[in-house]
């Protein structure tokens, strides 16, 4: 397996993974019906255009992917965004979450000067995740409160997190 940058041929892999992935209740916040072919290209072509797009590829299949891209306003150009990473059920806990994520971090370090922050968002309940993203660099630095819909039925917060080089 490895670590590449996506390219708009590997769309139908990055489909694949993403309803794989949302299938899992408490990770993606969306469900597998709402991960649709437009939802993927919206995501491809974004970052493919204004920031970051990686996969784990191997045997053909697409493993894990993560994106991010510049926000619309100008004030923002600084800024990557709408961070989202799937990490197919069947390799998640063996490390490739850590190494795309690095790897995205990296190439926008080494590749994108004009970048100096990158942001997501993660539910609280997902405490894997977000111990993930801080031992990464991220911070926690705000709480949304009874953002999103927990897996229980009840709401939670969504964490807002950003890096800054």
């Amino acid at each position: 397996m490895i670590i590449r940058k996506a390219t708009l041929e590997d769309a139908p892999g990055i489909l694949a993974l993403y309803k794989a992935t949302a299938a899992i209740p408490g990770g993606l916040a969306r469900t597998p019906d709402e991960i649709t072919e437009a939802y993927i290209a919206h995501n491809l072509n974004q970052a493919l255009a204004t920031g970051v797009c990686l996969v784990v590829a191997g045997n053909l299949d697409i493993m894990a992917e993560i994106h991010c891209y510049k926000l619309a306003p100008a004030v923002f150009k600084h800024v990557l965004g709408e961070l989202t990473i799937a990490v197919h059920p069947d390799f998640q806990g063996k490390g490739w979450g850590r190494r795309i994520f690095e790897a995205m971090l990296l190439e926008i370090q080494t590749q994108k000067p004009e970048i100096r922050r990158v942001e997501l968002i993660c539910r609280e309940s997902n405490t894997k995740a977000i111990a993930l993203y801080e031992s990464l660099g991220f911070r926690q630095e705000g709480r949304l409160e009874g953002r999103i819909e927990s897996v229980n039925g009840g709401v939670e917060a969504d964490i807002f997190m950003g890096w800054s080089r």
